[in-house]
């Protein structure tokens, strides 16, 4: 692909705008760097968990309250990070303060049921229509990775499929470059929202297909909702074949009263989840019909085992039910994502207004901002298929990082945006000025690649 002279100079003063934003980065936040060499004297990269780590190093937070972060050289940012998701309930909420008190003056490690671990599975069967029983675990990694062999268990089959560019944990990663170190199990990949392609695989593999894992909408892959008619045909297809049909709601569980499954009227056969139904403690579970579930009763013969030290612990517990039982209640959920549609519309008019090659995808509180006027139906879709382009649209992700940042705005890197509750608008406009001003500053970097 033969690039224009004005392209070249764009990628060349892209490279250059995005050196001197590290190096004012650099010059403002010198104990997080400091930090950071510190850390990598016993962490590789001085990281512990891939997503937060970006160039030159990532900032270090001491605290945080509301939707307030402080880092440790003193700046303030409003949190449009949400922790992935898992923050919803912003940073150091009373009530859920006052739950993780309580449990630990009461005891924490106790080896058995405690106060709270019965009520909160029943309150998230009750919220969620696929879930007749459940069971906890320790994150959403752990929860895809019980669903997925409880599937395998129970219809005795050993394939799993899977889709192009999903992200179900740390064990099943299926980007771009896919991961070394995936679970193996024999995976059959497809193509989101490519109903007939799929519809084909299923019949193809359906003798041996014991489940089929996909998030309602794409989250980690860059917030792409499924297409009308796609996840009907996964419902309708799985059923014909016996085929267990997992909802990965771990993000997108917060998209509605009752998840994206409610929402959507599409009932899987399993669901898994993870993030904030901890209430910012480590969480995750896994849950069903009760003839897959009922293989864990530990009263039935011949049951399947499934410890863990952590599923239940005090803390994570008491701080879950209080949260979806007091905070996250069914209005509550139906307020934040109105908010989170208006706010992708504000973002989307700012984008308009400057005719930038960009987009603002996603549903409800979770939004993710796009460097291509190209329409998103899959992550395929935002692969560039030229390293230049990409290259490009990578630098562009850098610059309005760390241009937010600098505007006092913190979010991911890629471009991921998750609200929490306590975000208002007053916030949603300041984060629209900033992008205002980048596009008015930068625009002239922005091209159509």
């Amino acid at each position: 692909m033969v690039q224009s002279a004005s392209a070249d100079r764009s990628n060349s003063d892209l490279a250059s705008s995005l050196a001197a934003a590290e190096e004012r980065y650099k010059a403002e936040n010198p104990k997080s760097g400091a930090r950071a060499e510190e850390a990598a004297r016993a962490m590789p990269g001085g990281n512990t968990r891939t997503v937060v780590h970006y160039t030159p190093y990532p900032l270090t937070i001491a605290s945080g309250k509301g939707a307030t972060i402080t880092d440790i050289d003193g700046h303030l940012y409003t949190d449009f990070l949400g922790e992935y998701t898992a923050g919803l309930y912003g940073h150091s909420d009373p009530r859920l303060v006052k739950a993780v008190t309580d449990a630990v003056e009461a005891g924490v490690g106790l080896g058995g049921p405690n106060r709270y671990d019965a009520e909160l599975a029943q309150l998230i069967c009750s919220r969620f229509p696929s879930v007749d029983l459940l069971r906890f675990c320790n994150s959403g990694t752990e929860a895809n990775l019980f669903a997925l062999s409880a599937a395998r268990a129970f219809t005795g089959r050993s394939k799993v499929m899977a889709f192009a560019g999903g992200y179900h944990g740390g064990v099943f990663y299926f980007g771009q470059a896919g991961s070394p170190i995936n679970a193996p199990f024999p995976f059959v990949m497809s193509t989101f929202n490519d109903i007939d392609g799929t519809a084909a695989l299923i019949e193809e593999h359906a003798g041996d297909l014991a489940a089929i894992i996909v998030e309602p909408m794409m989250g980690s892959a860059g917030a792409i909702p499924a297409a009308p008619g796609f996840l009907e045909t996964l419902r309708e297809r799985s059923a014909a074949h016996g085929v267990i049909l997992i909802f990965d709601e771990v993000m997108t569980s917060r998209l509605g009263p009752g998840g994206l499954q409610e929402k959507t009227g599409v009932t899987p056969d399993m669901t898994s989840f993870g993030k904030y139904l901890g209430g910012g403690m480590t969480f995750g579970a896994f849950g069903g019909r009760r003839d897959i579930m009922s293989m864990f009763d530990p009263y039935a013969p011949n049951a399947v085992s499934h410890p863990g030290t952590f599923n239940n612990n005090v803390l994570s517990m008491a701080a879950g039910l209080v949260g979806l039982r007091d905070i996250y209640t069914p209005e509550a959920a139906e307020t934040l994502n109105t908010r989170g549609d208006r706010f992708r519309e504000q973002l989307g008019a700012v984008i308009a207004r400057h005719d930038a090659p960009m987009q603002v995808t996603g549903m409800g509180s979770i939004l993710a901002l796009h460097f291509q006027r190209a329409p998103i139906r899959r992550p395929q879709d935002t692969w560039p298929a030229d390293a230049k382009t990409a290259a490009h649209r990578e630098g562009l992700r850098k610059l309005l990082h760390l241009d937010l940042i600098a505007s006092g705005i913190y979010m991911a890197r890629r471009g991921f945006i998750s609200l929490s509750l306590p975000l208002g608008q007053p916030d949603f406009d300041g984060f629209a000025g900033a992008l205002d001003e980048f596009l008015t500053v930068r625009g002239d970097l922005l091209d159509d690649a």
